[in-house]
């Protein structure tokens, strides 16, 4: 009896679900092909970098609600407006008789109509400006380093002030510095040379971490999603790296010791490869793992709208909820999986030759 009535309850649940997902797609097909395209187009523009920082729009108006930032331009000589002048890349800017269109985040020189022209591949080939401008990346990685700044200056006062003893934010920071500490620059660099380091280690742990948490907010912010950033990044930890190495670094590189001399010979240009290799893997990681963690998440917030039944969204809504808690591990994550390879290539560099 009771089998019976548990499975009349699955078959009617099952009836009601795939009637509303079959209504769904009959009454609004047209409507969900254009929702597709503007998450779609939402998304895109939540990954890409812009020349406004823009809080909210009204679709509706078409108003949009934020402020503008510098454009600077090399072309011909020096260019400096405001982005306020594309008007969110609606219209041409004209400056000292140049014409420049905003398009797909991208400036190009136009006409006054702002005429894009197209390769055989749909790529603009307009010419492009030498693009130096205050994008809303860069707001936001001053607006962190600000952030930090006045974060550890209020840790070094409370150390003076209390023998050795932090208040205030200082008793959040405390934990994380001597864990970076203890847990990532003592393990991989060694107690001789880890104090050298620690202030990159430190810096870039905090400022990785804080800007994977503002691309979490709703202020579409997708720093460590750029690639060019996390190549910076990767940047200062090779230049480090190589730069600090000492003479066994190097001499395991192209002449490795107690191996023939045929096999130096043909592995001393891979292990020059993987010199570069490491800062390499670094920016792909952290980029990749950011893009994907902000694409999978609005996808499936953008399923909330998509789905007509009384089940799928709330289904996607639970869904979304669980991987913002998992976004908030990843965040931290790839700061310390970050932070973490470069001590270790640190302690590479600075390892001394065992007799």
């Amino acid at each position: 009896m009771q089998k019976c009535t548990v499975v009349k309850i699955l078959l009617i649940f099952t009836l009601v679900f795939t009637t509303s997902n079959l209504f769904a797609k009959e009454s609004g097909k047209e409507e969900k092909g254009g929702l597709k395209t503007e998450i779609k187009e939402f998304i895109d523009h939540h990954l890409q970098d812009s020349h406004d920082f823009t809080l909210f729009s009204d679709k509706e108006s078409g108003k949009h609600y934020g402020f503008p930032l510098p454009v600077i331009l090399w072309d011909e000589g020096l260019k400096f407006f405001s982005s306020s002048k594309f008007h969110h890349g609606e219209t041409v800017a004209e400056v000292d008789g140049n014409y420049y269109k905003l398009y797909h985040s991208k400036i190009y020189k136009t006409d006054a109509e702002g005429t894009i022209t197209y390769d055989e591949e749909h790529h603009a080939t307009n010419a492009k400006p030498l693009d130096f401008s205050i994008t809303k990346n860069v707001v936001s990685m001053v607006l962190i380093g600000l952030l930090m700044f006045f974060m550890f200056r209020g840790l070094a006062k409370s150390y003076k002030k209390n023998n050795g003893i932090p208040t205030g934010v200082g008793r959040f920071l405390e934990p994380l510095v001597l864990f970076v500490r203890d847990e990532i620059a003592i393990p991989n660099i060694g107690e001789k040379k880890y104090k050298k380091y620690m202030s990159f280690l430190l810096t870039i742990f905090f400022f990785i971490w804080f800007l994977n948490l503002l691309g979490m907010t709703p202020l579409a912010v997708n720093v460590t999603g750029n690639i060019a950033v996390t190549f910076a990044l990767a940047l200062l930890t090779f230049l480090i790296t190589n730069l600090t190495a000492n003479k066994n670094y190097w001499g395991h590189i192209f002449w490795m010791p107690g191996v023939p001399t045929f096999m130096k010979v043909v592995l001393a240009p891979i292990e020059l490869l993987g010199v570069f290799i490491k800062p390499f893997s670094l920016m792909i990681r952290l980029y990749a793992n950011m893009t994907a963690g902000h694409v999978v998440l609005m996808s499936i917030v953008g399923m909330m709208f998509l789905f007509k039944s009384w089940i799928g969204s709330p289904l996607s809504f639970g869904l979304a909820f669980a991987l913002s808690l998992l976004e908030l591990l990843v965040a931290a994550l790839q700061a310390y999986i970050f932070t973490m390879l470069s001590a270790l290539y640190f302690g590479m560099a600075n390892e001394e030759a065992h007799h």
